[in-house]
């Protein structure tokens, strides 16, 4: 009976994975709106590749499945059965560069097919609100075939693709990082205008001051430990120019004339703004070769000397994607990830720039089925929420991203099947702080300079 019932439920679910909307029919699925399942779906897609990319790249696992017998080459054997796995391929850094290279590849098609894309009317939406199976099938066939790619120049040419890429989406997070911000202060006014407003100024008090002493302690810590007396010369100007650049968004936010245009700024996204600076400043002088300005983790918590030679792995094609600054990447991008799926922004600037509008599409009400549940209902048949070909293109950079992150940006050595460090990461991070920083300011001062458009 309990076999009968469970594979009533599987024909039920069915619907989801092959259907031409996301769970109009099925009960396995929440009560939501077509728009917001669909992201979340896809998004789903990139953290399990995310999952897989860790799994592969663990230390140990290269050992772990040589002991397989008959499966890795130069591994265990078993006797009449040839190895047929060459296991420094699918695992390691190797591993990591296809897994990623086969997202990057299935987004950035999606991103082409939906250009343009209006309605859910659209015949190319159907495709993207439903049929998860098959587009799953597509994903795991186009990464069987990230695999087969032979090694040459594949992993040089992806590297310098995921510098690129990497500096888009920084700078994407950072646009998303602004737009919570805003809306976490204009619903945090909003209540202390209709409440408590002790209570929530309080609030908005406390974690705007919290901001800003992680940053001025992050500051003082890069001082201490990533910069010398008489050398570090890059680290002392990054640092120095961040701090400036940073004390000159602060002050800008607060101007009469910036608070008379855009009364929704102020402090707490200045402060968010400058946290988040100071990490991708820490994040790109952890990519410093040299090692004299680049102390490891290690050190500086058992207070040892890291040795003056670039060592950035121990063991040939490992690479230490646990470092502090890429966990503490990894997580913000988790969170920017799915903040982007599930994002209703009122910040016109940001929206034009996410190519997302403030209440588009269609207010249709859940419908209650017979079993009482209600079902996921199609919101966009007068108009899309969201850019569906700028969302898998947002992902399509977050894929190169995480590839970047868990290889802890070092390039790939194929001659010693090694990873290195390099100073294009750093200017890449860098770079991409300071064009954040100008975005920041940019949508401060726009709607004094521009005082003929509307910005509300």
């Amino acid at each position: 009976m309990g076999a009968c019932m469970a594979l009533c439920s599987l024909a039920s679910c069915a619907s989801c994975l092959c259907g031409s909307a996301p769970c109009l029919l099925c009960g396995c699925c929440p009560s939501s709106n077509n728009s917001t399942v669909t992201r979340l779906v896809f998004s789903f897609f990139l953290l399990l590749g995310t999952l897989v990319s860790i799994i592969m790249i663990l230390p140990g696992m290269e050992t772990q499945l040589r002991k397989i017998p008959g499966f890795c080459q130069g591994g265990s054997t078993i006797p009449g059965v040839e190895n047929q796995f060459n296991c420094d391929v699918i695992v390691g850094y190797k591993s990591v560069y296809r897994m990623c290279f086969a997202m990057a590849c299935f987004f950035f098609l999606f991103s082409a097919i939906m250009i343009r894309v209006r309605t859910s009317k659209d015949p190319r939406a159907v495709f993207q609100n439903g049929f998860w199976f098959f587009k799953f099938l597509i994903l795991v066939g186009i990464t069987v075939g990230a695999f087969f790619i032979p090694d040459g120049t594949f992993h040089n040419v992806w590297f310098y693709f995921g510098i690129v890429g990497s500096f888009m989406f920084i700078l994407i997070q950072l646009i998303l990082l602004i737009d919570f911000a805003h809306s976490w202060n204009e619903v945090w006014v909003r209540n202390a205008e209709e409440g408590n407003s002790k209570c929530w100024y309080f609030g908005l008090l406390f974690f705007t001051i919290l901001h800003y002493a992680l940053a001025f302690v992050a500051v003082v810590l890069f001082y201490l430990y990533y910069t010398k007396p008489d050398a570090c010369a890059e680290h002392k100007v990054f640092i120095s120019l961040n701090l400036i650049f940073c004390v000159i968004i602060s002050v800008v936010s607060i101007l009469p004339k910036i608070q008379d245009a855009s009364p929704q700024s102020g402090l707490l996204q200045s402060s968010l703004i400058t946290l988040y600076t100071m990490y991708v400043t820490w994040s790109a002088m952890t990519n410093n070769p040299n090692r004299e300005c680049n102390p490891s983790l290690l050190s500086l918590v058992s207070n040892i000397s890291s040795s003056s030679q670039p060592t950035p792995t121990t063991t040939p094609g490992t690479v230490q994607w646990w470092d502090a600054q890429g966990i503490v990447g990894l997580v913000i991008f988790l969170f920017c990830t799915l903040y982007a799926s599930i994002r209703s922004s009122s910040n016109a600037q940001v929206n034009r720039l996410m190519q997302t509008e403030e209440g588009k599409g269609s207010q249709v009400e859940s419908k209650m089925e017979e079993d009482g549940l209600r079902r996921v209902v199609d919101n966009e048949e007068d108009g899309v929420t969201y850019s569906y070909s700028f969302f898998h293109f947002h992902l399509f950079l977050a894929s190169l991203y995480i590839m970047m992150t868990l290889t802890n940006w070092y390039k790939p050595d194929t001659t010693t099947q090694a990873m290195a460090s390099t100073m294009p990461a750093v200017w890449v991070k860098i770079c991409s702080s300071w064009l954040g920083l100008a975005l920041y300011l940019w949508t401060l001062i726009a709607p004094v300079l521009l005082s003929n458009r509307d910005f509300s």
